[in-house]
């Protein structure tokens, strides 16, 4: 979830893409790239910043090819969101808050870069310095700034294939809720590439949805119409392949037979409707199961209670699908 874009790192798993939209046959040995980033928002964040300075093209045997900000990739004039401990703008660096990229929405890193042709086995995101949650950590009702930090401070994605005369583009998708965790005792999260994919644009579509009040009545553990409309009242889960029972349905930190492949939370809009949204999905055939205990760890096989599936197949598409939740019984 294009160019080397950043769309909002959202949710989305790693995955081999192949030649994404090659239309041509021309044989002169490049291929035009294109990266976007998307997100999936983590829950109760008021912002998620990501501050990235460059990506790399790694295993095409002539070495890693580097896109680096302020030298390949335009920095931003008012780049504020990404700074040092004295509160200075870390130099090079393009911050990006992922919240402001959910669903379908993403934002443009790299647009119409050309790369040689050929396998490339994988795609690493190097971080800058700076990057934060805006969270409530308290329970006070007032956000704090909490460190980010990310494992050798890269996000090593799966590889594609660029056919020569072939144009690529390609977002990078994060599920914040898979990929980011605030481990025990730290005073920091930690983002993992986990949870955060490579999709192909020319072979996703999108999710929108609604849950009817009805079916949220359907079980004692959800909340209905809450006071503060920022607090998560479900959670809405992605498996591929249809017709899964709810039994075989694994959290994201889960052993049982089917992992999500995304997840995301639903929010009431403050008058009559539950929303939920999920971007930069795989064309394909998946289980929508929804539950509205949201205490998923990804470290830990937690215990949620899926009380409602769907099934619903995925077509390519910039236009959203729609799926609303009535009531019906699960598996």
């Amino acid at each position: 979830m294009n160019k080397l874009m950043l769309t909002t790192l959202a949710a989305a798993t790693l995955g081999l893409v192949a030649c994404g939209g090659s239309d041509s046959n021309d044989t002169s040995g490049v291929a035009q790239f294109s990266l976007a980033i998307s997100d999936a928002p983590v829950d109760n964040a008021e912002s998620v910043v990501a501050c990235f300075n460059a990506v790399e093209l790694i295993g095409n045997g002539d070495g890693p090819v580097t896109f680096t900000v302020g030298e390949d990739i335009e920095a931003p004039a008012e780049n504020d969101l990404c700074v040092n401990a004295e509160g200075q703008p870390i130099d090079n660096t393009i911050g990006i808050d992922l919240l402001e990229f959910t669903g379908s929405e993403s934002m443009a890193f790299l647009e119409n870069t050309e790369i040689e042709a050929g396998q490339y086995g994988q795609l690493r995101l190097v971080m800058a310095e700076g990057s934060y949650v805006m969270t409530d950590t308290n329970g006070d009702g007032q956000a704090e700034k909490v460190d980010v930090e990310v494992p050798s401070n890269e996000l090593k994605l799966d590889g594609f294939v660029a056919d020569a005369g072939g144009n690529l583009n390609f977002t990078v998708e994060f599920d914040l809720r898979h990929s980011m965790t605030n481990p025990v005792g730290q005073d920091h999260y930690i983002l993992k590439p986990r949870g955060v994919r490579l999709v192909d644009n020319s072979a996703v579509g999108h999710l929108k949805g609604t849950v009817a009040e009805g079916a949220l009545l359907f079980n004692d553990a959800c909340t209905v119409a809450p006071e503060n409309i920022e607090e998560p009242v479900a959670y809405v889960y992605l498996y591929e392949g249809s017709d899964l029972a709810a039994s075989t349905l694994a959290d994201n930190g889960g052993t049982e037979e089917n992992a999500p492949y995304a997840s995301t939370a639903v929010y009431f809009d403050g008058v009559d409707t539950y929303d939920f949204s999920l971007g930069f999905i795989a064309a394909g055939d998946y289980t929508v199961a929804l539950t509205c205990n949201g205490m998923d760890d990804p470290e830990a096989d937690d215990d949620l209670s899926f009380f409602l599936t769907e099934n619903l197949t995925i077509e390519a598409s910039s236009e959203p699908q729609e799926l609303e939740f009535v009531g019906a019984a699960s598996q």
